[in-house]
């Protein structure tokens, strides 16, 4: 085992330095790092607000009143990410090139307004909530990369207007990117106004198009669903919700599927299909959140020396324990970070494969279609998915040891490279 993981330390560390030294990659990872507590702030009211069977004990009146009061944590927080990471990208790689930061996070903010339809049910002037947040990170991303580059690109031309001495600090900066902003913005009203004329009609339906439309060929069994699984694993990598981008293509796949096993149970037939929405959601994403990351934490506490993976294990363990793993995936961090993209990719594929097999056997009673409310922790909630049969919590807890064990090697290494950098900074 030493030799395998100083195998993998070999190959996969100066791949990292690489990584890390890349400007557009920083930026990226800078970027969620700006939107952290936010996302942390939010998971935490999330978790709050939809205790599993809440609604039972206080009432369904109580209930609604109560998640109203408590929805604008994650409305202006999780609802919006993505507002925040276009900013911080944009930041961050405008001051890399050592140039004003501030204003490279607004004109990229303001360039992906400007190609973000401003209409909601026929209302003008209005931006969809979703737009802001993840659904639309694909396309903030790229936004945020371009308007940094093309601010960049003309201030070091000079293209600036240049106040007198005596001018003061605040009003001169101000002015000197004045001319900059204002063509960086011209070029996205111009990429609007060119997508008006296409079919697509905005950069978002062209983007969601040529992601979405591949996808829809794909049907239901183990093959589709290893594959979109292993998109989610893939898009999250890269910072971009997986779960929203795939399930905007196979949830009405899966919820049909679904339907079918609940009409089965409840004439007390034989369940016939393995793959349906509860498959996803109580057996791959309802152990800890994308990735099955609550066996991540579990396996922090048992081997983790460094003081960041312990802070990172306590603060991710309340969360983690209903499904939430923001924390997890953001602080860890698995965006971006080639230490851990085998296990973040080939755990999830493992575990698919076996809770396939387990319940096409008979071994696992199938999911009886009834909708578990997906922030109920594991074990609990392969119970109930099952038509409350003991087999789905075990083969749960049997699957949290099949991705503690994939997890194990490359958790270390992270953990003894944190541990390692954490020694040399207290030595200086």
């Amino acid at each position: 085992m030493n030799k395998f993981m100083e195998f993998l330390e070999k190959i996969l560390l100066p791949i990292a330095d690489k990584l890390n030294n890349n400007r557009y990659l920083t930026a990226l990872r800078d970027g969620f790092m700006v939107a952290l507590p936010l996302i942390i702030f939010g998971s935490i009211f999330v978790v709050i607000a939809n205790f599993p069977f809440l609604d039972r004990l206080i009432g369904e009146e109580a209930f609604a009143a109560y998640q109203e009061a408590l929805g604008p944590a994650s409305a202006a927080t999780l609802s919006i990410m993505g507002t925040f990471v276009i900013i911080g990208i944009g930041y961050n790689l405008t001051k890399n090139y050592g140039l004003e930061g501030i204003y490279g996070g607004v004109v990229a903010f303001a360039a992906f307004l400007i190609l973000t339809p401003q209409m909601v049910d026929g209302v003008s002037g209005v931006i969809p909530t979703s737009s802001l947040g993840a659904e639309g990170m694909f396309v903030g991303i790229f936004t945020a990369f371009i308007a940094a580059e093309l601010y960049r690109l003309f201030v070091q031309k000079e293209w600036t207007i240049k106040m007198p001495a005596g001018v003061p600090d605040a009003v001169s900066r101000s002015f000197s990117a004045l001319i900059p902003i204002t063509l960086t913005l011209s070029v996205f009203l111009i990429i609007r106004i060119l997508f008006s004329f296409t079919p697509f009609e905005t950069v978002q339906n062209f983007i969601y198009t040529v992601i979405q439309e591949p996808l829809t060929v794909l049907g239901s069994g183990l093959p589709a669903t290893v594959f979109a699984v292993l998109l989610i694993q893939i898009f999250w990598f890269f910072g971009l919700h997986g779960q929203i981008i795939i399930n905007s293509v196979f949830d009405p796949i899966w919820y049909a599927l679904n339907d079918q096993n609940l009409t089965a149970f409840q004439a007390g037939t034989e369940l016939p299909n393995v793959v349906t929405k509860q498959f996803i959601d109580t057996f791959l994403v309802g152990m800890g959140g994308s990735g099955m990351t609550l066996a991540v934490i579990i396996l922090i506490f048992l081997i983790g020396r460094s003081r960041q993976l312990k802070e990172l294990g306590k603060l991710g363990a309340p969360a983690g324990a209903f499904n939430v793993n923001e924390p997890i995936i953001f602080g860890l961090p698995i965006i971006m970070n080639p230490l851990i993209i085998i296990p973040w990719l080939l755990a999830p594929v493992v575990v698919t494969v076996i809770t396939y097999y387990s319940m096409l056997t008979g071994i696992v009673p199938r999911p009886a279609g009834i909708i578990v409310p997906w922030t109920t922790p594991p074990l609990l909630s392969g119970f109930l998915a099952t038509g409350n049969q003991w087999q789905g919590a075990a083969l749960q807890l049997f699957n949290m040891f099949v991705v503690a064990a994939i997890w194990w090697p490359f958790l270390k290494i992270l953990d003894k490279n944190y541990y390692e950098n954490e020694n040399k900074a207290e030595k200086k």
